[in-house]
């Protein structure tokens, strides 16, 4: 994430953009490609997601509540915090779509 930030702060080649749910006290941090630059929904290289959070309970309500997270399209989500993976497997079931 932080990486991504920088990359932004240095002129974005990349066309990275990073969404949080409150400034300057955040909970949760998802960086991602810009969607309008990344066209191929089943692409899952190009739809990575880079996820930090400090509140679970933020994450869960990104996944849940928000269109941060295109569920209509392939994707990878990279992060370490726990929780990540039970919090988006309870979404993909409750979606009803697979997750590898």
């Amino acid at each position: 994430v932080l990486g991504t930030v920088l990359t932004v702060a240095r002129g974005n080649p990349a066309s990275y953009e990073v969404l949080v749910d409150t400034w300057p006290q955040f909970g949760v941090v998802l960086t991602r490609l810009r969607p309008e630059d990344n066209k191929d929904p089943r692409d899952f290289y190009a739809n990575q997601l880079t996820v930090f959070y400090q509140d679970e309970g933020a994450w869960r309500a990104l996944l849940g509540g928000t269109q941060a997270v295109d569920w209509t399209r392939a994707f990878q989500i990279h992060g370490m915090q726990d929780g990540m993976y039970e919090a988006v497997r309870e979404m993909t079931d409750a979606k009803g779509l697979q997750l590898e």
